[in-house]
């Protein structure tokens, strides 16, 4: 694939997958302007060796994608954003998650697969090892947080991406309450032409 198409690389958090709602949305509506083609939404690994892989193979495949992250898939994103110097839009994302897993390793299901694995210490280790310092190229990142988050604490989030585009909202939830409202935004800021998506409403989708 060329890469002067805009195209759109996203991360599902942990255990979710491409069947949650914002994925959900976004495979959507890039369905309905017919640029489908330039969206990948990968079902991630468990481990996090296996779901950077994974992405950097979509990285590869689609050239210089926008990477859309939402909670762990956020981590990811900032890592892989930092790597390969790509923009990046992350959505309410996890902030050194490897620090917060204390009294969580063991069984866990995946909400949507229902897939039982087990959280071990190898996948903490794995996931330290992405860890980058906070991004300094401000105009590569716009964060979307919500106060709101039941799951992350958003101050955060905000901290570690204070020198980014942070765009805060009073309420919501952890799954971003009011995102195929954004979509617009989201599509202008991975490049895509405003004429393609301007006069529709995605939040219908």
């Amino acid at each position: 694939m060329t890469r002067t198409q805009p195209a759109i690389l996203y991360m599902h958090g942990l255990n979710s997958s491409p069947l949650s709602q914002k994925a959900s949305q976004l495979t959507a509506a890039l369905e309905r302007i017919g640029m489908s083609a330039w969206l990948r939404v990968p079902a991630l690994h468990h481990h996090p060796r296996q779901a950077i892989a994974q992405l950097e193979a979509a990285i590869a495949e689609l050239g210089r994608p926008v990477l859309v992250g939402s909670s762990l898939g956020g981590y990811y994103a900032t890592h892989l954003a930092e790597r390969h110097g790509l923009k990046a839009l992350l959505i309410n994302p996890a902030v050194t998650p490897h620090r917060r897993f204390d009294g969580y390793l063991g069984p866990q299901t995946n909400l949507y697969t229902g897939e039982v694995w087990d959280l071990t210490e190898d996948h903490v280790v794995a996931l330290a090892g992405l860890e980058v310092p906070p991004p300094q190229d401000a105009e590569r990142y716009q964060v979307w947080l919500q106060t709101g988050d039941e799951t992350l604490d958003y101050r955060h989030a905000a901290d570690f991406y204070k020198g980014c585009a942070l765009r805060i909202q009073a309420g919501g939830d952890h799954g971003f309450q009011g995102f195929a409202k954004r979509i617009p935004a989201l599509l202008a800021f991975a490049g895509f032409d405003p004429g393609i998506f301007a006069e529709l409403d995605f939040s219908e989708s």
